[in-house]
């Protein structure tokens, strides 16, 4: 009897574990398809603002902008690194970690000075435990990445590298490629390199401005990192939701086959106890005659 009490106390915990798997689940496909939609939009609005920086800067034009030079020297850095505020999403935020310490260690064995910027607590917590100083903090971002705080960052990042503090912006996130695949990388933000994508030089077009030039870059430069980095938060959340509704899937999945072999074991217990009882029984009465 106390075999049979036993995978019942076990069938009840796995079944409430299974009820808030699936809830958890749910609530990740509901915010995934939200997060997907901003992300999709924000993919076309800065691919094309990537195509027109780019065929600017292909042109020969007399004028450009700083954020699109690189700088003479490579010595000082930066390094976002965005992870989840929340576990229980597979292997999303170790991935992102995992090339964040790479590129962490390329930066320490060329002696370069590197300020690294974390963007959730899991990304806090493991840079805590591999004993790395973070310089900025950031606990704000969830699902829902606003533009108006990335751009703070933007902008920050913007005047560090034109007045020559920083030379370089590196980003860890999950990039959001479609619904099936995501994939953890660390792009270059700063300095804005050359996109063509397959388009052509442009060297070779005529273009007509309106105003000039110079303002045109002065304003769409700026606005294409802008784009990009606020893609890069948008991506991030879109895949952390794609990794715990799969995670969450799946511990739902395990919980049922759980179940059903529980049952198995207290159907088999509780028969083995009838048995005796009526073995018991049984034997009672034949002692009685």
């Amino acid at each position: 009897m106390a075999k049979a009490r036993a995978i019942v106390k076990r069938l009840k915990a796995v079944r409430n574990i299974r009820k808030i798997t699936r809830t958890m689940e749910l609530i990740a496909t509901a915010r995934f398809k939200k997060a997907m939609d901003r992300a999709t939009e924000a993919k076309a609005y800065t691919q094309k603002l990537s195509e027109i920086v780019a065929d600017l800067s292909a042109a020969q034009l007399r004028f450009t902008h700083p954020l699109l030079q690189p700088h003479e020297t490579d010595r000082r850095g930066v390094l976002l690194v965005l992870t989840a505020n929340r576990g229980m999403c597979g292997g999303y935020n170790a991935n992102v970690l995992r090339l964040a310490m790479q590129r962490i260690g390329e930066y320490r064995t060329a002696g370069r000075e590197l300020v690294l910027e974390v963007s959730g607590r899991r990304g806090l917590a493991y840079m805590k435990f591999q004993r790395q100083s973070v310089d900025r903090r950031y606990l704000q971002f969830e699902d829902k990445p606003r533009f108006d705080e990335v751009e703070q960052i933007a902008d920050r990042y913007i005047n560090d590298y034109i007045k020559g503090h920083i030379d370089r912006v590196d980003v860890a996130y999950t990039r959001f490629e479609s619904a099936s695949k995501q994939r953890a990388v660390v792009d270059t933000l700063l300095p804005i390199e050359r996109i063509d994508q397959g388009r052509g030089e442009a060297g070779g077009h005529d273009f007509e401005f309106l105003p000039s030039p110079a303002e045109i870059l002065q304003e769409l430069v700026p606005a294409a990192f802008k784009a990009r980095l606020f893609k890069c938060f948008l991506d991030a959340a879109v895949s952390e939701q794609i990794a715990r509704m799969v995670a969450m899937k799946r511990a739902t999945e395990n919980a049922a086959e759980m179940i059903h072999t529980l049952s198995l074991q207290y159907n088999r217990a509780r028969q083995t106890q009838i048995t005796a009882e009526l073995s018991e029984i049984i034997g009672g009465a034949a002692a009685l005659e």
